[in-house]
C-alpha cells in the first residue's frame, strides 16, 4: 500500500456546528482529495479482506461514503442503518444518546441473517452511542459484530468505552 497521506491535514475544524460549543470535524476536504480517499478505502479493504465477513453495515449518512466502496471491494452485501422514516419495509429501531442529544436508528428486519458476520462502518466515533445502537440492531437480528471501522475518532469523548469487547479501527484520532 502506498504511503499514508496526512489525513488530519485534510479534515477541517468548524467551530460551533451543529450547535454552539461543538467543534465539528469536517471530512469534506478529504473526500475531495482523490488520493486520500483512495488511500482510506484501500486501507479499509486491506484491513478486512481476510476477515470472513458477510456484510458491511453502514451508519447514515457519512458512513455510507466509506461502507459502500468497502462492501464492493470485498464482494459482500451493504446494509444501511438509517435514521427514522427512511426505510420502507419492516424494520427494527433502537434509541441512543448523541454527543449533543438523542437519536434513533432503524434497520430492515430482513437485512441480515442469523450468524452473519459484519463490520460496522461510520465516519466518526464520538461518544459511541450511535455505533453501540447499530451493534444492538445487528445483534437483535442474530448477526455478529466482528469489528467497527471509523475514519475519525474523538478519543477525548471516550466513545471506545461504549464499544468495549469489540474490535475498533480508527484511521485518525483526536485526543
Amino acid at each position: 500500500m502506498e504511503t499514508a497521506p496526512d489525513l488530519k491535514a485534510l479534515i477541517r475544524d468548524v467551530a460551533d456546528f451543529p450547535q454552539p460549543g461543538i467543534l465539528f470535524r469536517d471530512i469534506t476536504p478529504l473526500l475531495q482529495n482523490t488520493a486520500a480517499l483512495r488511500w482510506v478505502i484501500g486501507r479499509l479493504t486491506d484491513e478486512f479482506r481476510h476477515a470472513d465477513l458477510d456484510a458491511v453495515v453502514a451508519i447514515e449518512s457519512r458512513g455510507f461514503l466509506f461502507a459502500a466502496p468497502l462492501a464492493y471491494n470485498l464482494g459482500i452485501s451493504l446494509v444501511p442503518v438509517r435514521k427514522p422514516g427512511k426505510l420502507p419495509a419492516a424494520r427494527m429501531s433502537v434509541e441512543y444518546s448523541l454527543e449533543y442529544g438523542t437519536g434513533q436508528l432503524d434497520i430492515h428486519k430482513d437485512a441480515l441473517r442469523r450468524g452473519d458476520r459484519v463490520v460496522i462502518v461510520d465516519d466518526l466515533l464520538a461518544t459511541g452511542g450511535t455505533a453501540r445502537a447499530a451493534a444492538k440492531l445487528v445483534e437483535l437480528l442474530g448477526a455478529e459484530v466482528r469489528s467497527f471501522a471509523f475514519l475519525v475518532e474523538l478519543g477525548f469523548l471516550n466513545g471506545r468505552e461504549q464499544l468495549e469487547g469489540y474490535r475498533v479501527l480508527s484511521l485518525v484520532t483526536y485526543e
